[in-house]
């Protein structure tokens, strides 16, 4: 049980529950390949039965911690910061990504959407999940849609998404990391038909990478 004072920091997003940090290469979506430091935050009630980093989802397992500390941390390593969960946007985001803009990073998300969009963010990555479907403030601010492609039915939510997010939205499909040898082949036929899509792969996990 946290004290009250700090989960007043907590509230107001001055100190969040970091689960992991680290400096390593974006595997995924229109990014893949360049540097950034990931910040893990812990929390996450949206539940995918196939999420790789469950132990993310209790918050209360990760440590408050200071945002200038995670800022401070962050300046040392890269100019691009991921912050990632989770689902970070189950906090307030506005003073952890006003800090590191303060230092001139510049501020990319991996979310669901689940809970409104607060933050100042370069590069907005939304990964939507049926179980809690996105927030109008997100859809309408994703630079890119990735969705993950565990089963066929998931192309057609796939396209029930593309609908609904801003026009400007880059859209990938990526396929879940357990169903590859399946699906990969199937997005592969989907998007040479449908060119408005990209191929997302999981390249970190192929370069045995964090």
């Amino acid at each position: 049980m946290l004290s009250k004072e700090i989960q007043l920091e907590v509230n107001k997003g001055a100190m969040l529950p970091l689960m992991e940090e680290f400096y390593t290469i974006q595997g995924e979506g229109f990014h893949t390949g360049t540097a950034a430091y990931f910040i893990r935050i812990g929390g996450c009630d949206v539940g995918c039965h196939w999420c790789d980093v469950k132990e993310s989802w209790n918050a209360e397992l990760h440590p408050p911690t200071s945002v200038d500390l995670i800022v401070k941390n962050a300046a040392t390593y890269a100019d691009t910061v991921v912050i990632t969960g989770g689902e970070p946007l189950t906090w307030d985001m506005t003073l952890l990504t006003q800090e590191l803009k303060n230092k001139n990073l510049k501020v990319h998300i991996e979310t669901s959407g689940a809970y409104p969009l607060t933050g100042f963010w370069d590069w907005i990555c939304l990964s939507p999940k049926k179980n809690k479907l996105p927030t109008q403030t997100v859809y309408d601010n994703a630079h890119e849609l990735k969705v993950i492609i565990y089963n066929k039915h998931d192309f057609i939510f796939a396209e029930e998404q593309a609908e609904l997010v801003n026009d400007g939205a880059i859209l990938f499909l990526q396929p879940e990391w357990s169903k590859k040898e399946e699906m990969t082949p199937l997005i592969v036929d989907y998007v040479m038909n449908n060119p408005k899509w990209r191929v997302s792969l999981q390249t970190h996990k192929y370069l045995n990478i964090p």
